[in-house]
């Protein structure tokens, strides 16, 4: 689809927002206990294509009031399910960004797409994007580029950035401060640490657990999670990856698992799953008082 096209035709979902993806009334069940939100998850993906509706019910009925959904830039496809699954749904938020593996890809086109995108307000905010020194899909050079120009973009649409930082929690901090980012966002699925999540934080960003927390071997992880404030933390599932304990045996993660992340951030942290629920549910709506 032309992008022009694709634009206008992303415009009339996201502001028909009360219709479902197959254009029927939501019928959706009334969750019981606290609620969540899950700031990342793929249900773009096509591991959701069998039963993405009956995955969102899921997560619906394990009280998964809003869910943030990244979009893959370089894919029409990614980007035109993302913005069917927030037309559905009014609480969940889209985003969308060059990925630090697909950072070689990226061009002055899809500067001129996301601004387009952001303008409009399609998208809540830009990501994900960041840096990633544990593989080797893009050079350093190649994602430090594309990152910085996101960064910037977003700062000019005041946009939260989604931050992706595997192995380079440094050179995230230094780009964030050295371009004058001042529009927020979020460390997902955090794993650097606790020095960058300290420096993230003093330069406004909320920091999201996965279910890595949940892993045997996480405990240093752990001990991070256990110093990030209260008032700074999110939790995620980053679906279809990275299923928490107890669903490690399954292949496929999503929403309505994130609890199980948030019962082990809840005890990290001293308080109880709703005292847990409240704050990060704060926290997220804080980041996006227009949801």
């Amino acid at each position: 689809m032309p992008f022009p096209l694709f634009f206008a035709f992303s415009r009339h979902v996201r502001f028909n927002a009360m219709n479902t993806i197959d254009g029927k009334s939501p019928q959706n069940p009334k969750p019981e206990g606290p609620a969540w939100v899950d700031s990342h998850a793929h249900l773009d993906m096509e591991d959701f294509d069998p039963d993405r509706d009956e995955v969102i019910r899921r997560a619906l009925a394990a009280g998964v009031k809003a869910v943030l959904c990244p979009a893959d830039l370089t894919s029409d496809k990614s980007l035109r399910a993302t913005l069917k699954i927030v037309a559905g749904h009014p609480s969940f938020l889209a985003a969308a960004g060059i990925h630090p593996h697909q950072a070689k890809l990226f061009s002055e086109d899809d500067t001129r797409k996301l601004r387009d995108l952001g303008i409009g307000r399609i998208i809540a905010a830009l990501g994900e994007i960041g840096l990633d020194f544990h593989y080797d899909f893009a050079t350093p050079e190649e994602q430090q580029r594309a990152f910085r120009d996101q960064l910037r973009l977003a700062d000019e649409l005041r946009l939260p950035a989604i931050i992706h930082s595997r192995l380079a929690g440094g050179e995230v901090a230094a780009a964030v401060r050295e371009e004058g980012f001042r529009s927020g966002g979020i460390l997902h699925c955090y794993t650097e640490d606790w020095e960058t999540a300290r420096a993230m934080i003093d330069l406004g960003f909320y920091i999201s657990f996965s279910g890595i927390l949940t892993f045997p071997k996480a405990g240093s992880l752990r001990e991070i999670a256990a110093k990030v404030p209260l008032n700074r933390l999110l939790v995620e599932t980053d679906s279809p990856y990275l299923a928490p304990v107890p669903f490690r045996a399954r292949k496929r993660n999503e929403p309505a698992f994130v609890v199980e992340t948030a019962r082990v951030l809840a005890a990290l942290k001293g308080v109880s799953l709703e005292e847990l629920a409240e704050a990060t549910t704060r926290n997220f709506f804080s980041l996006f008082p227009g949801a």
